[in-house]
């Protein structure tokens, strides 16, 4: 009935005689390609039914008629069964099966192959992600790439039938960590441990981290894992070297990173300082150095004091409020030492300084002496320029000891460019913090005035603030500084009180033309502040750009205005 039925359906064949004697018999027989024919059935009818047909049934039939005189064979008929396509094999070459899939290294050649059976022969397309990729049995993935990560699916499709079947499968692509694994050490449990992290970022799937070094107590099997907590109480020896080893499955070698704890050099040292406005005092405590860093707060009488911070901590109280006589205490604690160290700073008022100031000529000793309340103070720091130690003979470690040093004036060129002229300001804190200012002879400066702190004003000085702007295309034209200069003009008769300068000595200094000058290294500054002037002389002031080659020219020399005590210098 149909020489191509589909699996599963239902034929008929009829043994078709033209004439003979009955009885007839009928055998029918099968043939499997290149085989012998073997009878599946025989009988007196000449017709056969054959239900829900199956594939292996595809082959050569014919049939064969026989009496008691003769016996005849048919002519072969070819019955081809029609089938699938089955669901797809999906082989993947070369590659490791694991619970959800396939996995393969990244930049090696993957191959897979789709194997269907189907009768007629399938047709194959590939997907990957949904998205079609390719079309035929195998598909070959040279230098395979992280992205090509995901799901492939084979489909096949019997055109004859107009039937389809399909197979998935999920491909996962090995891929190394970024570059080495990186080693950190950090402090832990209010910094009385030390935790190990080893991070090596990247990669699928994740890579294996593991320590060695003298992580516990000996007889002990170090623990594996990226995060390591040490044993507390200053168990870990100063100077220990931990190693972190780090594999993955796209890596041929292991990779390895190191670190090094140590406690920090010296000890915490505290010091003070106050800003220019004289509103706050700062206290500044550090202990550098070390691996990890320290933690360092601040304790202060009456609740002052603050949070721990690394490295460093800087405690700013206003000076209204600042308690002198009280100490004021910094701890320092590491991971690595069992006890917290501590430096403290307690200020005291100063009674006396052995000069409001003066001047000094080039090479002459200069001694200046600073006096406490508590007499002597437990500790004299001796500041140059308000900011930093004084960076000549003695040692600045000496300073700390002394309450009266000797310095040697020096030409301010022999000491480099970075200094300001005059050159010197020296500041001795104990409690309120006195500033001295020394001049140098070299640029004839007139004696200095001493400023104590806000609190006490002296009534000579006066204050000059200048602003200037600056003309031309180029807002810093190349300038590295400005050097601002001013010169005595004139002075009022009779407005010094018990000065005993005498009229002779007034005039000489009218007469001189001498500039005296300030740095200032800010290109960008248009503004500054003259302090420590003479309220009954008018000064000139004048402003000089300057660079690393060459000093420009001078401006228009200006005399400031006065206002209520406070000259104001408009540009």
């Amino acid at each position: 009935s149909n020489a191509s039925p589909k699996e599963g359906s239902s034929i008929w064949m009829h043994c078709n005689i033209g004439n003979g004697t009955e009885p007839i018999h009928y055998v029918w027989q099968h043939q499997l390609y290149n085989e012998n024919f073997t009878t599946f059935a025989q009988g007196s009818t000449s017709f056969i039914n054959i239900t829900d047909i199956v594939r292996n049934q595809t082959g050569w039939y014919r049939c064969a008629a026989g009496n008691a005189v003769n016996r005849e064979s048919s002519e072969r008929l070819w019955l081809n069964v029609t089938f699938g396509p089955d669901v797809p094999q999906i082989d993947v070459a070369p590659t490791s099966v694991v619970q959800r899939g396939y996995t393969a290294l990244e930049n090696e050649t993957v191959s897979l192959t789709c194997r269907v059976q189907s009768n007629p022969a399938g047709h194959y397309v590939w997907f990957h992600n949904d998205s079609e990729v390719y079309s035929g049995p195998q598909l070959v993935i040279t230098k395979i790439h992280r992205l090509h990560t995901g799901d492939y699916t084979c489909v096949g499709q019997n055109s004859y039938l107009n039937t389809q079947s399909r197979k998935t499968i999920t491909l996962t692509v090995y891929y190394p960590p970024d570059g080495s694994p990186i080693c950190s050490v950090q402090p832990v449990l209010n910094h009385t441990s030390l935790k190990l992290l080893c991070v090596w970022p990247g990669g699928l799937p994740s890579p294996s981290l593991h320590w060695t070094g003298d992580l516990i107590p000996a007889g002990q099997v170090n623990p594996l894992g990226a995060d390591v907590l040490l044993p507390s109480g200053g168990l870990t020896a100063n100077s220990s070297l931990f190693t972190c080893h780090g594999s993955h499955a796209a890596l041929k070698q292991q990779m390895n990173c190191s670190t090094v704890t140590y406690i920090p050099f010296a000890e915490p040292v505290c010091f003070a300082n106050v800003t220019d406005d004289k509103q706050f005092l700062v206290l500044s405590c550090s202990w550098g150095g070390g691996l990890p860093k320290a933690l360092l707060w601040w304790k202060g009488p009456g609740g002052q004091g603050k949070n721990g911070e690394e490295s460093s901590n800087v405690l700013i109280v206003r000076y209204s409020t600042f308690q002198f006589g009280k100490a004021y205490v910094c701890s320092a604690k590491h991971p690595l030492v069992n006890q917290t160290k501590t430096c403290g700073l307690t200020l005291v008022i100063p009674l006396n300084v052995t000069d409001r100031g003066f001047s000094a000529l080039e090479t002459e000793p200069v001694s200046l002496s600073c006096q406490a309340q508590s007499n002597p103070a437990s500790q004299y720091i001796w500041f140059y320029n308000n900011s930093q130690t004084l960076q000549l003979a003695p040692p600045p470690a000496l300073w700390k000891q002394f309450r009266i040093i000797r310095l040697l004036v020096f030409s301010a060129h022999g000491l480099g460019d970075s200094l300001p002229r005059p050159f010197a300001g020296l500041v001795c804190p104990s409690k309120g913090l006195i500033f001295c200012h020394l001049h140098h002879a070299r640029y004839q400066s007139n004696s200095c005035n001493l400023q104590i702190d806000k609190l006490r004003n002296l009534d000579f000085n006066v204050e000059v603030r200048l602003e200037w702007q600056v003309d031309g295309t180029e807002e810093t034209g190349g300038w590295t500084g400005f050097h601002l200069e001013h010169q005595w003009v004139s002075e009022r008769p009779n407005k010094r009180g018990s000065s005993n300068i005498s009229q002779l000595q007034i005039e000489e200094r009218i007469v001189s033309q001498d500039w005296y000058r300030t740095i200032i290294q800010d290109p960008s500054s248009r503004s500054h502040t003259v302090r420590g002037l003479t309220p009954t002389v008018t000064y000139q002031f004048r402003i000089t750009p300057i660079n690393h080659r060459t000093i420009g020219h001078p401006s228009v020399a200006r005399t400031p205005a006065y206002v209520t005590g406070i000259a104001i210098l408009v540009s």
